[in-house]
């Protein structure tokens, strides 16, 4: 794969993600929340063959500051990922701007690391992208289930 087509398959990867997301803030989350743990299963399923790859040299270090790297990315995602519960009762992700702005960031870092990185090998540059998406999607949507469960148990407590 050349490196046009990566970014192009990245670029619409983000824009999927973000137009999701901003659509999910005009319609109720249906449930008890568990489909926002989803991307969770999405990510390590198909990630497992990947790290694990026999052609994977990385240090031990390295897979330590993909791991550290990745969770410092959740924090601005779990900042600014929030529910509210809505007049019609039902909970809806709040409206900001700045996860858009967040996320856009995370892409544009993610591009300058892989140029920066590139000498350590495809496989090995992939294994420790995949860590790092791994480290930011988990904490960010454990973290986005706990605030949404939070909401859902006091407007269940209140329908009472």
């Amino acid at each position: 794969m050349n490196a046009s087509s990566f970014y192009m398959i990245v670029i619409v990867i983000a824009a999927l993600v973000l137009w999701r997301r901003t659509r999910a803030m005009y319609r109720p989350i249906k449930g008890n929340g568990v489909r926002l743990l989803l991307p969770i299963f999405y990510i390590l399923i198909p990630s497992i063959p990947i790290i694990l790859n026999p052609a994977v040299h990385a240090a031990f270090w390295e897979w330590i500051c993909a791991l550290l790297f990745g969770f410092i990315l959740s924090i601005p995602l779990i900042w600014t990922t929030n529910y509210e519960l809505r007049s019609d009762q039902h909970i809806y992700a709040t409206k900001n701007k700045s996860f858009i702005v967040f996320f856009v960031m995370i892409f544009i870092i993610r591009f300058v690391l892989r140029d920066y990185l590139k000498n350590l090998g495809a496989e090995t540059v992939a294994a420790l992208f995949i860590t790092i998406a791994i480290a930011y999607i988990i904490p960010w949507r454990i973290v986005s289930f706990l605030k949404f469960r939070g909401i859902y148990n006091k407007k269940n407590k209140e329908s009472h």
